[in-house]
């Protein structure tokens, strides 16, 4: 994957339509090198673009993230990308605040906040209107503001509860924390790699990574057509890149990562708020909703818990055109299953979620479910657990996968990396030896590397 290649006839494969295959995808199409007429580029995607965790995150962007050696690269791109393609309106690109809430939750009278039950369709159960990014309706007395100013919370963060709320510390400001949403951008970005001459298949479920015979080289890729019939395919190829987060090792077996199934919500809130993404940490009160056994009698750092009372940890993101997405824990119960369209989604988790921000909202509590949804994360079981970006000492493949929770952060900077793995076979934009996938691949034969 020399420079001196670059100008040569190539077929490059991008395995996976998640952020990091979309967005490797947009960059090797941006890279000086490529050329349309001697590059043919094409991204398969066993379900549908975004149909996984990349549809599904919060989408917070910040520049006090991890890996170090990659944030600020992808942190500057997402500027830049929302700067040249008009990310504001078409992906919700924004500047926020960050902050970790210490909050004493409240039991919720009567049910709490109902609404669509399944994943947000676009043009039917998304958030709609314009919100602003700060937004005040004056709603709390003096007495009320004077306690939020104690806790040290800005005015304008006004849609968590003033008798809720006991600390504010900020964590970012606009200065070094943004948000997207993840759909929208995901979507963008193959949309965009699209308009430059990649071809993007969908339905298309990899079987199988063809080598040389001595296994130092790809020479192929064996998939099979959902929208035909299941019929295989097989595209010779010069360059493959792996992107296919917790499914990397359903076609690499060697890649050490495992998937971490995660649950969410989005509501549309009774009135905008403004632009906050909050890290929770809230204390609820004895025989709150199901209680959760595991956790009675545990504390976090600000509070101690008695028994009968739980601390639960949700993040909530205020997102434009009135939307708040909130997240819970991460759960193993139910293993990672064979694509997107299979993810269970746990209603109760789901409720659990909803009554835990709820409880510290009145703007949450009186609003509509849009979505209960469910993914699953990769997780990188291996060296220091960052993810796993560049090369594996097998000529023409790339490895791009376990980015975790930061993966839409990360995105743009691995994508622009990549393009430079399989143009120039080494990172200019940034120094991501930490990151090499041969750090942790060392001894394992590229042979394990096709499912049987």
């Amino acid at each position: 994957m020399a420079t001196t290649a670059a100008s040569e006839k190539r077929n490059i494969v991008v395995i996976g339509g998640g952020i990091i295959g979309c967005t490797s995808a947009y960059f090797l199409t941006r890279h000086p090198a490529y050329d349309p007429s001697k590059h043919n580029i094409t991204l398969l995607e066993a379900g549908k673009i975004a149909g996984g965790a990349s549809g599904k995150a919060g989408g917070l962007l910040a520049l006090w993230a991890y890996p170090t050696s990659i944030v600020p690269l992808s942190y500057r791109l997402h500027k830049e990308l929302a700067d040249e393609h008009g990310g504001v309106e078409r992906w919700g690109y924004r500047a926020v605040h960050c902050g970790q809430v210490d909050c004493v939750g409240r039991h919720l009278e009567g049910p709490s906040v109902k609404g669509k039950t399944g994943e947000a369709v676009p043009g039917d159960n998304e958030a709609t209107g314009n919100g602003d990014a700060k937004v005040s309706l004056q709603k709390r007395d003096q007495k009320a503001l004077g306690k939020l100013r104690a806790a040290g919370v800005p005015g304008d963060m006004d849609w968590v509860a003033a008798e809720c709320l006991r600390v504010y510390d900020e964590m970012g400001d606009p200065s070094t924390t943004a948000q997207v949403h993840p759909f929208q951008f995901t979507t963008a970005m193959a949309e965009l790699a699209a308009e430059k001459g990649v071809k993007v298949r969908t339905g298309c479920k990899v079987t199988g990574i063809g080598y040389t015979d001595n296994d130092s080289a790809v020479e192929s890729v064996t998939f099979g057509d959902k929208g035909n019939g299941g019929k295989s395919e097989t595209i010779q190829t010069n360059d493959i890149v792996i992107a296919a987060g917790p499914w990397t090792p359903s076609v690499y077996p060697s890649a050490p990562i495992s998937a971490l199934r995660a649950h969410s919500v989005t509501i549309r809130p009774s009135r905008p708020v403004s632009a906050y993404a909050l890290f929770t940490q809230i204390k609820l009160p004895s025989n709150f909703g199901r209680t959760n056994e595991v956790n009675r009698g545990k504390g976090g750092k600000s509070f101690k818990a008695g028994w009968g009372e739980q601390i639960v940890t949700p993040e909530i993101y205020a997102r434009p055109k009135n939307e708040v997405y909130a997240c819970g824990e991460g759960d193993r119960l139910v293993s990672l299953p064979l694509g997107t369209d299979e993810v269970e989604v746990d209603e109760e988790r789901c409720q659990d979620i909803v009554d835990y921000v709820s409880s510290i909202s009145d703007e949450l509590r009186d609003g509509e479910v849009t979505a209960r949804q469910a993914c699953y994360l990769p997780n990188v079981n291996a060296g220091s657990g960052h993810p796993l970006v560049g090369l594996t000492g097998v000529k023409g493949l790339v490895l791009a996968a376990g980015h975790t929770c930061w993966g839409i952060q990360n995105g743009p900077g691995t994508g622009k990396l990549v393009s430079e793995f399989v143009f120039e076979g080494k990172a200019r934009s940034a120094s991501v030896k930490g990151l090499d996938p041969r750090n942790v691949l060392q001894g394992q034969s590229s042979s394990s590397s096709t499912p049987q």
